[in-house]
């Protein structure tokens, strides 16, 4: 034998004894060892030393690949630097042989419901509630991934069950406020948000005085919609949904100055925000300052193509007598938004100013065959057809 040989024969007579089992204290020396290396990985985790904690997980790895601590240790530390896909492969690998492990569940779900990969996250988080059905941050999150990958009955159940558990969790209350809203139940998901507003008063999350009056928006209870997108602002001026939100609702209740001038506060801080641009030419083209209103609809179409700038523009053009100019935007429109009813009324009120009453039934004739009922363009067919001589 050579001397290497000889130096691996004599550290293995060490560790096993002579009849070739591994010497008992030796084996609870090295799992000591590797439990004390494991101990100061977390810390080290805990105290955010990602890299000191990296390598007391690998050494340990490098000498018992399967150590379930390591492997999420491992896992813990990548999804701490966002290293997702990576971080995955530590958690699976430990799932592998120990599938009940609680930490790789919730590792794995949590890498999975960052990656958006939502249903993936669901079955994770699923299996993980079979062990522990009472932890609020687990259902809560399960609730979340549920929402995201719209399964509304299911994430409505698992808000519940948290609010059964903790009454008044605040995240299971906005939970299923957004769960509501997403799915258009404005009043219901009001109340959640409501609730949050009782609990915490003038503490409460800006972003649920915004959701509030989001709802009132969607309700049409613009005023009420003002009062909430206000208080948003009093505690944070220049709060981009508390402005898009006080516009829009004043644009509701016909106050154009008022709603132009939050466009205008938004613009000053995004002036290349093209939908705003085209939302103020809108409120300007009310106001009937129509030379202001173009000015902004073209900077709105120089930063790209907007329906609804092109839309203003051809209004303006009919509302100067220009209205060969606006039929041919209104026609060039109808590609792009079919089953806009609004092109097909301007479109036929051009034809009617141009004296193409027959034109202007065939115009609104083009909407109604394809199958949509709507009862401006009925009652404009019916009103023709009556007139016609």
């Amino acid at each position: 034998m050579n001397e290497q040989q000889n130096r691996s024969a004599d550290q293995s007579h060490q560790e096993t004894g002579t009849d070739g089992f591994i010497d008992q204290e030796v084996y609870d020396e090295q799992q000591q060892r590797l439990a004390e290396l494991s101990k100061t990985g977390y810390q080290l985790l805990k105290e955010n030393l990602i890299d000191q904690a990296l390598s007391s997980f690998q050494e340990i790895l490098s000498e018992e690949p399967e150590n379930n601590y390591a492997l999420v240790g491992m896992g813990d530390c990548l999804r701490r630097q966002k290293q997702f896909s990576e971080a995955v492969g530590y958690y699976q690998r430990c799932l592998e042989r120990y599938p009940d492990n609680n930490y790789a569940l919730f590792g794995l779900a949590d890498c999975y419901r960052t990656m958006r990969h939502y249903n993936k996250a669901i079955a994770a988080w699923e299996e993980y509630l079979k062990y522990d059905n009472e932890n609020v941050t687990v259902l809560t999150r399960v609730a979340d991934a549920h929402r995201k990958a719209r399964n509304f009955e299911r994430s409505k159940e698992l808000y519940v069950s948290v609010l059964e558990i903790e009454t008044d969790n605040p995240y299971a209350l906005i939970g299923l406020g957004h769960l509501h809203y997403d799915f258009r139940k404005h009043k219901e998901a009001l109340g959640y948000w409501k609730r949050m507003h009782e609990l915490h008063g003038a503490n409460v999350d800006i972003r649920v005085l915004t959701s509030i009056g989001n709802c009132h928006r969607k309700l049409k209870n613009f005023e009420q919609g003002v009062a909430y997108f206000q208080e948003a602002l009093d505690r944070e001026p220049g709060n981009f949904y508390a402005l898009f939100g006080l516009a829009d609702c004043y644009r509701g209740m016909n106050e154009a100055e008022q709603s132009l001038d939050a466009w205008n506060q938004i613009l000053a801080k995004d002036p290349g925000n093209k939908v705003i641009l085209t939302r103020a030419g809108d409120a300007l083209r009310s106001l009937g300052r129509n030379e202001e209103a173009e000015i902004y609809y073209t900077r709105a179409l120089n930063i790209e193509f907007d329906l609804y700038a092109v839309v203003g523009l051809a209004m303006i053009a009919k509302d100067a007598g220009r209205y060969e100019d606006a039929l041919r935007s209104f026609e060039r429109l109808l590609p792009a938004d079919p089953q806009n009813h609004r092109l097909y009324i301007e479109a036929a009120e051009c034809l009617l100013s141009l004296g193409r009453r027959h034109e202007a039934v065939e115009m609104l004739d083009r909407f109604s065959r394809q199958g949509i009922r709507n009862r401006y363009v009925s009652d404009m067919i019916g009103r023709l057809t009556r007139e016609q001589p």
